[in-house]
């Protein structure tokens, strides 16, 4: 028999690690752009910072690096 909360977990949907360039920052939210678009997010950021955020929320800073794209 598997484990209950194990089961329960799996109903839980999960959100993608995402990142993006912070364009505007004002009032905790920030607007950011990613490659396939702009999203908002609520965190600590300023402007020209890369960040990864996850759900609508801002998780930390992210490094300075070329994004790859790779489609299967």
């Amino acid at each position: 028999m598997s484990n209950l909360f194990s089961r329960f977990q799996k109903l839980i949907p999960t959100y993608p690690l995402r990142v993006g360039e912070v364009i505007a920052y004002a009032d905790g939210v920030a607007t950011i752009q990613e490659q396939g678009g702009m999203a908002t997010a609520r965190g600590e950021a300023t402007v020209g910072d890369r960040v990864f955020f996850r759900n609508g929320a801002i998780e930390g800073p992210a490094p300075d690096l070329t994004i790859e794209i790779i489609e299967v």
